[in-house]
């Protein structure tokens, strides 16, 4: 085995990107941006780098384990590189942007930097894209997000998409309500998270016949829902629950043909979440292709405890491995004494075109070499694998 030169070597989980996988990458993203766009979210562009206290206030202290830091050498102030682009948007939304009407829709699209990967996400750096819907507190607004995460998805190609909600703070609440102390707490999560109903039953206490009801009663959206109206809680988990039926309901209304599932007590993932969230996947794709939900921003723009919000992300290095290949590119190689005015019009009529800088072994070989499809030769485009004229 030959070794890499050291100055080839890269940390792990991060990696080059190579033709044509980073044009793929640009345009998917472009695509996507686009979808976004024709739903009325405008594109912002926050940094990559903030202050560390600014960052990782309110919500964004969920973030933290995640965030990488340096000194700023010009403020001598702590800074953090962005490990999601969500609460970013949200300080812009609540100062920037403070006095645009409610809802304010805004999109966005950039690379992220993580102290660690998953296991399902090894990577620690990729590039998200996504929607934050501000100042609106209704079920509409959560089904909304929802649906236009799946509509851009399957806008770029991605097929085979099913969507799992949950409310994170559905358990929470539960437990509020039969006063379940905090280290059964986290015994149970544990268990509702390796989906043990034996070992709720058997650790639960008063919260136990709650809790094995809302196990078994999620699942496909179909029969999930009448199994939810038999559901028996807390008035506060209740509330919970009764807008996560409502936004299954929308959701299915918009996207008949959408494969839905839904967990009662999912919340790994959504520590910063306050209602009703989603992830996304594709059949046979490794990890989620994205996420979102509620979450509460603020301050709010008149000085408040601040305002409701829902948004959504995608994770490029997971959509790209739930689309097909694009297709080869037509490469066009143009020998050196092409005229300058060949070359403009075929780029005219979407041609890519390779100018050649000398003889070389001749046009066709020259033109293999540098892997084009297809040679300028004697005013026609021939192909080079055939090594015969177009018609």
């Amino acid at each position: 085995m030959i070794d890499q030169p050291h100055w080839a070597l890269l940390p792990a989980g991060f990696h080059d990107t190579l033709p044509p996988d980073a044009a793929h990458e640009a345009a998917t993203v472009e695509h996507l941006m686009q979808s976004l766009t024709l739903h009325g979210y405008q594109r912002v562009k926050p940094p990559l780098l903030e202050f560390e206290d600014t960052l990782l206030a309110g919500v964004g202290a969920a973030m933290a384990v995640d965030t990488f830091r340096l000194m700023d050498p010009v403020s001598q102030r702590m800074m953090g590189l962005r490990a999601d682009s969500t609460l970013q948007i949200a300080r812009i939304a609540a100062s920037r942007l403070g006095h645009v009407p409610r809802p304010l829709r805004l999109s966005y699209a950039g690379q992220v930097l993580r102290v660690r990967g998953s296991e399902l996400r090894p990577e620690r750096q990729f590039a998200q894209v996504g929607v934050e819907l501000i100042g609106a507190d209704q079920p509409a607004a959560d089904a909304e997000v929802a649906v236009l995460a799946a509509r851009a998805l399957a806008a770029v190609g991605v097929t085979r998409l099913s969507l799992d909600l949950n409310v994170p703070t559905l358990v929470t609440a539960l437990f509020d309500a039969m006063a379940v102390e905090p280290a059964d707490a986290a015994r149970l999560r544990h268990a509702l998270d390796r989906k043990d109903a034996d070992r709720v039953s058997a650790i639960g206490g008063p919260a136990a016949a709650s809790l094995a009801a809302l196990l078994r009663a999620s699942g496909p959206s179909a029969r999930a829902l009448p199994a939810m109206a038999h559901l028996e809680l807390p008035a506060a988990a209740q509330r919970e629950l009764d807008r996560l039926v409502e936004v299954v309901g929308l959701v299915g209304r918009a996207l008949p043909d959408l494969s839905v599932t839904v967990d009662l007590v999912e919340h790994r993932g959504f520590e910063y979440h306050s209602g009703v969230s989603f992830t996304l996947f594709a059949q046979g794709i490794r990890g989620e292709l994205g996420r979102g939900g509620r979450y509460p921003v603020g301050p709010g723009p008149n000085g408040d405890g601040g305002e409701p919000a829902t948004g959504m992300t995608l994770y490029m290095d997971s959509v790209l491995r739930a689309l097909p290949l694009p297709a080869p590119e037509r490469r066009l190689f143009l020998p050196l004494s092409t005229d300058r005015a060949v070359g403009e019009q075929h780029r005219e009529a979407g041609w890519i075109t390779v100018a050649g800088l000398a003889v070389g072994d001749g046009p066709v070989a020259e033109a293999r070499r540098l892997g084009c499809t297809h040679v300028w030769t004697d005013g026609t485009i021939v192909p080079v694998a055939e090594e015969h004229p177009q018609p």
